[in-house]
């Protein structure tokens, strides 16, 4: 635990100097130089940490149970700042948003007295500043179960996320309190800052701070990278994550099924009314971990299918849980048009918090439950395959009442090595060749001078790159060195995509609408090439899969 509360402490300190902070600067000089407080500057920190962590902790879980929009707390965080901007320039308004935290300094409001106001406005400013480690954080903030290795985690990032910004404050403070002009005019001066602070809400309101920092070149992501992606913090942060802890807490033999737990919508049951273990208890039920845009889980589905047409009536029951690995697939509309699309028949439950995930302490789309009539989990597989010893189980567990002889469905898993996984976003980004990528901010990349290695991507042109997915720019073009025999990726927005193998244009690809998986190249037999797709501009790429 305290290696994870040192990174976090440093992944804190990195976010704190790079460009993303440089748009709250402002905020900080001007809440710090118009004061002689010399607790001002510490005041401001603690409302820092204390907004920071109060909102990244339960926002997140607010946000994802009430299905609020994500961009809510950049919306709150920007009437902040007008509300502060307002506090400078009118000390009645200054007065009355301190007058509710006076408990917390035990003595009388003064003039001077508002800066854990301001912390509390800059905290929300810089909840968007993140990297993986508060990525992580967020995640599991918004499956409701807040533990106190979070808390600390969380707060540890603050503070190594305020210790900079406490050295700016104490710096505008003395730089104000050494210029004679700021003295005799105090009360011109916090005018002054005012209109900084409202000048600084209307720009990050009409993403003018964008462009600022995207001129600012990225001379923190390499620090940034090691820190929070070396093998030790992915380590920790798994751990955070409790992985494994559910199920090996049990007793006996065949740990008890949890039950489904925090489902938002169930689909494919009768009225949409919610099922229950302890309900389909006399039952066999295979749970079935999921995602609609996972070609690894869409290969499964056959076999899913023809189980539940085989066995339903003999007593199985297959309940779909849908885990949803990008953004897009936590919309119930996009998941209802999926499963239509798709012919899925059997319940399907919309874990869009990851509780039930947790639950049962699962780590991979897809993985197979397999429970039997006592609630018992019997076997689990995950991934593609087995399919056979599945429905064996299956078959055994339901005993004498099936009717039926197995089901025949070929079997589509790759038997022959392909290239992995390859995620876009920089959250999972791997074999990248161009180094660090620009977090969060529209930035230009070309492609590396030496042939790609095999498994390896670059990126080329104007690309904002996000967590979960990449945004094309003017010019956005990716290189794969691939092998495989189909290439599959997950797009959307509206444009087109232009795609060649070893400089031949082998199709176009018209991409329209919600993310879904896009067949970008088809071959014979096992092949390997240089891929290079070029985008139209807008066009939203998340996460390659192949077969």
């Amino acid at each position: 635990m305290l290696v994870l509360l040192g990174i976090a402490f440093l992944a804190g300190v990195i976010t704190a100097i790079s460009p993303c902070v440089l748009p709250v600067l402002p905020i900080l000089l001007a809440g710090s130089a118009t004061s002689t407080d010399r607790r001002r500057p510490f005041a401001i920190v603690a409302g820092l940490v204390v907004s920071f962590t109060t909102f990244t902790l339960a926002g997140a879980a607010l946000l994802s149970a009430l299905g609020l929009p994500e961009d809510l707390l950049r919306d709150i965080a920007i009437v902040a700042l007008f509300v502060l901007a307002a506090s400078l320039l009118s000390q009645r308004v200054a007065w009355l948003l301190e007058r509710p935290f006076l408990f917390l300094t035990r003595r009388r409001v003064s003039r001077d007295t508002n800066g854990f106001v301001v912390g509390l406005s800059v905290g929300l400013v810089f909840v968007p500043c993140a990297g993986p480690v508060l990525a992580a954080v967020t995640a599991l903030a918004a499956s409701g179960d807040i533990t106190f290795r979070i808390v600390l985690v969380t707060t540890a990032y603050a503070i190594g996320a305020a210790i900079p910004m406490l050295a700016i404050a104490i710096g505008g403070q003395r730089l104000g309190s050494g210029m004679r002009v700021v003295r005799t005019h105090a009360a011109a001066a916090r005018k002054v800052a005012g209109v900084v602070v409202g000048a600084t809400s209307l720009a990050i309101a009409f993403n003018v701070d964008r462009h600022f920092t995207t001129a600012v070149p990225g001379y923190t992501n390499a620090l940034q990278t090691r820190i929070e992606r070396s093998s030790s913090a992915q380590k920790a942060l798994e751990k955070l994550s409790g992985s494994g802890e559910a199920l090996a807490a049990t007793q006996g033999r065949y740990p008890r099924a949890p039950e489904f737990r925090s489902i938002k919508l169930w689909l494919n049951t009768p009225g949409g009314k919610p099922l229950s273990i302890a309900g389909l208890r006399g039952r066999v039920v295979l749970v079935d971990f999921w995602t609609y845009s996972c070609i690894n889980c869409l290969r499964t589905l056959p076999h899913l299918e023809a189980w539940d047409r085989a066995y339903r009536e003999a007593g199985l029951t297959i309940v779909g849980v849908h885990s949803p690995e990008f953004s897009f697939e936590r919309v119930p509309d996009n998941v209802r048009s999926a499963v239509r699309r798709l012919g899925v028949r059997y319940p399907v439950a919309l874990d869009n918090d990851f509780a039930t995930w947790r639950a049962y302490s699962n780590d991979y789309w897809p993985s197979d439950y397999l429970i039997d009539r006592a609630g018992r989990i019997r076997s689990t597989h995950y991934g593609e395959g087995a399919y056979g010893e599945t429905e064996s189980r299956i078959r055994r567990l339901l005993g004498e009442k099936v009717k039926v002889g197995p089901t025949s469905v070929t079997d589509a898993t790759p038997s022959q090595i392909t290239t992995p996984e390859s995620y876009l976003g920089y959250a999972r980004l791997d074999r990248f060749a161009n180094g660090p990528p620009a977090f969060d901010v529209e930035s230009n990349y070309r492609f590396p001078d030496r042939p790609l290695p095999l498994d390896h991507l670059a990126y080329a042109g104007r690309w904002t790159v996000e967590p979960s997915r990449i945004i094309a720019g003017s010019g956005a073009r990716l290189r794969l060195s691939f092998q495989a025999n189909r290439i599959f990726l997950v797009l959307a927005g509206q444009g087109r995509v232009n795609a060649l193998v070893d400089g031949r244009q082998v199709r176009v690809i018209r991409v329209a609408g919600a993310p879904r998986l896009y067949t970008i190249a088809r071959f014979p037999k096992l092949s390997r090439g240089l891929l290079e797709l070029r985008f139209s501009r807008g066009l939203e790429g998340y996460a390659f899969t192949f077969g």
